[in-house]
């Protein structure tokens, strides 16, 4: 399986940014789905994310009000719509899912990252 985000950019301080994350190859479903961000020298946090089973969401309190995490079950694409982005809200976006597979006629949990995508909030 491999998740590739899109929508990342440079906007100014006050705009909006729409990221989306799309999940292919094999057979598979997914348990659970998230953006997380990192900037150079921190660890990487959790932005959104869908718990497992998809029955709610979280969000980090930084985000709260301004982002908003959706998905399109029938294409295995996730969003994450960003408005009254700030210069603070700069960092690489990257998705990450937990993922039932089937390989060698077994179903089986793997964790999986994207390879992110640059958000940049001039201020």
């Amino acid at each position: 399986v491999q998740l590739v985000e899109s929508g990342g950019g440079l906007v100014q301080a006050g705009g909006s940014l729409r990221l989306s994350c799309a999940a292919s190859g094999g057979t598979f479903s997914i348990n659970a789905m998230g953006w997380y961000r990192q900037v150079p020298g921190k660890q990487r946090e959790l932005v959104a994310a869908f718990t497992s089973g998809g029955g709610s969401t979280n969000y980090a309190d930084s985000v709260k009000g301004r982002f908003t995490i959706s998905r399109d079950t029938a294409k295995n694409t996730m969003y994450l719509q960003m408005n009254s982005l700030k210069p603070e809200d700069t960092a690489v976006y990257y998705c990450d899912a937990e993922v039932r597979e089937l390989r060698s006629g077994q179903y089986f949990t793997f964790h999986y990252w994207g390879l992110g995508t640059q958000v940049t909030v001039s201020s």
